[in-house]
């Protein structure tokens, strides 16, 4: 009696592996065995970047949120702890989209920030004087 290999589900996983590695160059697009390590490799990649992509966003609305308020005549965090002070609750996202399209808009939320900041910090210094 000849062996049972289940054939049927070993070729439908194979095919399925040589499918999702379509568009591979050579032998990794072709035969099972590279196409496996190369759709893994490529399912990694994928998991971390997405995290990477969110981190390389962040870091460049950080950077055009800095350069509007310093020629503004703040450092970033500053304006970050003005907009706190203010109670403006946009994100990173929207206000180096303001900074970079709508700057008539962005320095009327940094004029708002300045001014929390400047009001927090009398008051601190008001009650430094009076303790």
């Amino acid at each position: 009696m000849p062996r049972a290999t289940n054939a049927v589900a070993s070729r439908k996983r194979r095919k399925k592996m040589i499918k999702a590695a379509k568009g591979y160059r050579g032998r990794r697009s072709k035969l099972f065995r590279y196409a496996k390590n190369a759709v893994m490799k490529a399912l990694v990649y994928n998991y971390r970047d997405r995290k990477n992509r969110k981190r390389n966003f962040r870091m460049l609305w950080q950077l055009r949120i800095n350069a509007a308020a310093r020629a503004n005549g703040l450092t970033y965090s500053r304006f970050m702890e003005g907009l706190k002070a203010a109670g403006i609750g946009l994100d990173r996202k929207v206000l180096a989209d303001l900074a970079v399209t709508d700057e008539a808009a962005f320095k009327a939320v940094f004029d708002q920030a300045k001014t929390a900041l400047e009001a927090k910090r009398a008051a601190a210094a008001k009650a430094t004087a009076a303790a």
